[in-house]
């Protein structure tokens, strides 16, 4: 591909605004969307995506990328949280049992969607940045051995080693057995969930982002009235309790992978999926920016299980609350994910193409953003905690408890926000160091901190619900490191 730059960027641009404000993403899934007539190929589609990442304002081009899959994925939050809602009928131990899970099943969440799959994105981005067509298509393939592989490993260690993780966790009784019966459903789906995540960065990465929140989207609206038709049981369909909402989630993906594989086979991606001889240099590709990104996921979501650990000290009764509580964190994520998928697809695009400038420009523009839109949630819950408490909880320890957390955590969630953009901005770069130092600290204070704090010194819920407010800060300012650092934005060199 030419570069952008030269008499015939503003023949690229008008295209590039078609395409990205009426089909931002080439081809779409039979049955899901209409089919538009005489459709234009999606190399083409794909140039004038690529010319308008290059060239066009940063902010509606931001949007056009970031809103669909925004919006899907707040879809499918409200999936988590109707899920939640539905537990909360069965009762405070299974309650407990779903806090248990939660952060486990996210940390999977988060490694295949920001960790392994931020290194699909990132290594697709700067090969359609850098004209390198055959590359971004192999890429396809390789994240599909990835998943295979990994999602295999998860399924393995969710089974055979959840009574003692969620044992050391504060799991007992039956909110233990619980936890079990909910996770071995669960995770019984771990190689869809990959499959469905890396295949969907793949094609994020490309600027192709409407197909995958299309199927995230249409799994939400199928998944709010089964879980509960699965818990509870109707007519002739049994009440299967808490396992009900494991086995939702696993037939959810299973479908979601089937409908995604087809479409990628069927040649609409712009991406050409195909079985190609595996490569080295593609796999270090991801893996460069994908390992420490999935250990930088491992350790906000190790902050989280150890946090809920340091209250499982408290009793079953607060780390109800806590459950409840911190899904609120975890729901900030679908939102900073949508928008910082979209900033490392621009970042990586930029610097492919070798316009440095504009990529930190994209990264610095973003980060406000992503300050603005979670800053604003933290301040209207700190105000008024009770509009989120009382979704799941009439217990009124659950809600004094869930109070006293969420009024001390949320004021830092503008804090979370200017941090995890620019953590993403920097993957687009594929540099990973800075994020990672952030995450250390995080979980070092929190985590570490916050068990000598409880287990030690007796300090109550007030004083960790602090420790976990002053480690997002730390974990901002290291971020914000990113944005100073010369080695970070530089000309990829693939």
């Amino acid at each position: 591909m030419a570069a952008c730059g030269d008499g015939n960027v503003k023949m690229e641009l008008k295209a590039a605004t078609a395409a990205l404000a009426l089909d931002s993403m080439p081809g779409e899934e039979d049955g899901a969307v209409e089919t538009i007539p005489e459709a234009k190929p999606a190399p083409a589609r794909n140039d004038a995506a690529r010319a308008a990442i290059l060239t066009g304002a940063i902010l509606p081009t931001l949007l056009r990328l970031a809103l669909p899959t925004m919006i899907v994925l707040v879809a499918q939050t409200a999936v988590n949280v109707a899920e939640a809602y539905y537990v909360g009928y069965l009762g405070t131990d299974a309650l407990a049992g779903v806090a248990l899970v939660f952060p486990v099943f996210m940390l999977m969440t988060m490694m295949s969607n920001g960790g392994l799959g931020s290194g699909v994105a990132s290594a697709v981005a700067r090969a359609v940045g850098g004209g390198r067509r055959q590359d971004a298509d192999a890429l396809v393939f390789h994240a599909l051995v990835l998943a295979i592989v990994v999602g295999a490993l998860f399924t393995f260690a969710a089974i055979k080693g959840g009574p003692v993780m969620y044992g050391m966790l504060g799991g007992r009784a039956e909110a233990l057995d619980a936890a079990l019966k909910y996770s071995n459903y669960l995770f019984a789906g771990a190689i869809p969930v990959w499959i469905v995540n890396l295949q969907a960065a793949a094609l994020r990465g490309a600027g192709n982002v409407k197909v995958p929140a299309t199927v995230t989207l249409v799994g939400a609206l199928v998944m709010i009235p089964a879980s509960p038709l699965l818990i509870f049981g109707l007519g002739p369909i049994p009440g299967l309790g808490i396992q009900g909402a494991g086995i939702a989630f696993a037939v959810y993906y299973c479908g979601a992978m089937l409908v995604l594989l087809r479409y990628m086979a069927s040649g609409r991606s712009g991406l050409a999926f195909k079985f190609v001889p595996l490569q080295r240099r593609l796999f270090v590709d991801i893996l460069k920016v994908g390992v420490p990104t999935a250990i930088n996921a491992i350790l906000t979501n190790l902050t989280v299980i150890l946090v809920t650990g340091a209250v499982g000290l408290f009793g079953t009764t607060a780390l109800a609350a806590y459950g409840i509580s911190s899904r609120l964190d975890y729901i900030m994520i679908p939102l900073l994910f949508g928008l910082s998928t979209a900033v490392l697809t621009m970042v990586g695009v930029n610097i492919g193409a070798g316009q440095i400038a504009r990529a930190k420009k994209i990264a610095w523009t973003s980060s406000v953003v992503g300050l603005a839109l979670t800053g604003s949630i933290g301040l209207v819950v700190a105000l008024f905690p009770m509009l989120w408490l009382h979704l799941f909880s009439s217990d009124p320890v659950v809600l004094a408890d869930g109070t006293t957390y969420l009024r001390i955590v949320t004021p830092a969630y503008a804090a979370l926000g200017f941090g995890f953009v620019i953590a993403f901005a920097a993957q687009g770069a594929g540099h990973v160091f800075w994020p990672f130092v952030a995450s250390v600290a995080r979980i070092v204070l929190a985590a570490g901190f916050g068990w000598i704090a409880v287990g030690y010194l007796g300090a109550g819920l007030a004083t960790l619900s602090a420790m976990v407010t002053a480690s997002l800060l730390v974990y901002a300012g290291f971020c914000a490191m990113a944005m100073i650092a010369g080695s970070v934005w530089r000309p990829d060199r693939t």
